[in-house]
Formats: C-alpha cells, structure tokens, sequence
C-alpha cells in the first residue's frame, strides 16, 4: 500500500491502494515507513499524499465488522495519528483527491495541508454514518482546527472543497492537480532544516494533551 522515495531533503509517502483505507496491514505500512523516515539523520521533512482520486477514505470498515484480527486496532490507528501529530520533522499533507472520515483525520495531524483545487473533498461524516469520533480522533482534528470551522465540520458533516478548506482554515493552499505534490514538497523543503528537536519539543507544547490522548 505505501511507497516512501526520497526528493532530496524531503521524503514522500504514498498510499496507493484504491481508496487507502486503513485496515491492519495498512496501517503497519504505515507506521514502518514513519519508522524509517523518523531515523533519517539531517535534514528531513515528510509529505503524504494518495493516488488517484483518493487520499484517504479512512477506515477500512468491512474488514473492521468482519471483526478477524482486529484487537487493538484502533488503538494503532489512534498511535498513527499522534504519531504525525507530534513527528519530529516538519510535514505536509498533499491532499490529491477525497479525504473522508480518517483520512480527513490523517491530513489534521500534519502541520500543513495542500489540497486540488478543482476537485475532491475533505469530510467527516461520521455524524451521518452514526459512528462518534473517539477522544483522539477529535483531538486529532481539534490541534489542527479551530472554532466555528471544528464545530462546523464535526457537527454537520460539511464536504469542503480545496477552495474552501482555505477560506475555512483546514487547508494551506488548493492548486492545481498537477501542483498539489510539487507545492506540498516545497513547502516541506523550505522547514527541512529546522531543528528536529525543538519542532519535537514545540509539538509537545501545542499538543502534548492530544498526543497522550492518542497514545503517544
């Protein structure tokens, strides 16, 4: 599902499984090329970002309800999160296409969002799918936003577009197709070299309540 390569200073990770729902071999993927990128020495910065029409739809929930083989994972979904809330580098999501319920999770743990201006959604649904966020996928979502959007985009579910995931504040910037990688990786290139340990101890600052909520 993940491929990780490298663009000099900054490392791409990309799901690439249809829709990039999270089930337990995803999400171990996942957690191996953060391991990965986490024991580079010098200068890093990460970006996620999909293929296709989908950055992430989030859980993975058929194989969740056949309920084989899924003790504790929740919990390693939870980690996943507090684990890019608080990654000791800087990170950016680029955000190609549709990213729903966990997915639109994901992207909240990075410092950053760029989104495809043109099409795709940033969603949570689960106030229609009758499905409550747990503590730490809202305290995910609550580090990265704020106010009337928080409550907006909890409450009511709301689809936003690239352009208004900018006017809302979840997003950084909406471009082209074409762009979102190219611009998600030059943001992440020009923090490269900040210091890894005091963005680590930062993180903890502004979000050591939620990473503990998250498992970290």
């Amino acid at each position: 599902m993940v491929d990780l390569s490298q663009h000099g200073s900054v490392w791409v990770l990309r799901m690439d499984d249809d829709e990039n729902r999270f089930h337990r071999s995803s999400i171990a993927d996942l957690h191996a090329a953060l391991d990965t990128v986490e024991a580079v020495e010098g200068d890093r910065a990460l970006v996620t970002t999909g293929t296709g029409k989908y950055y992430s739809n989030g859980l993975d929930l058929d194989w969740l309800m056949a309920g084989e083989g899924t003790d504790g994972f929740i919990e390693e979904v939870h980690r996943l999160f507090g684990r890019v809330l608080g990654f000791p580098a800087f990170t950016v999501a680029a955000v190609n296409g549709h990213a729903f319920a966990g997915g639109a999770m994901l992207a909240c743990a990075h410092d950053k969002i760029v989104m495809r201006a043109d099409r795709g959604y940033w969603c949570l649904p689960e106030v229609d799918l009758g499905l409550p966020l747990t503590p730490a996928m809202y305290a995910t979502v609550a580090a990265h936003l704020r106010g009337p959007t928080l409550a907006d985009a909890v409450l009511t579910g709301r689809r936003y577009g690239g352009l208004e995931a900018v006017a809302a504040g979840i997003a950084t910037d909406a471009v082209a197709e074409d762009e979102v990688l190219t611009r998600a990786v030059s943001l992440a290139a020009e923090m490269a070299a900040k210091d890894r340990t005091v963005l680590a101890a930062h993180k903890e600052l502004l979000y050591g309540e939620a990473l503990r909520t998250c498992g970290v």
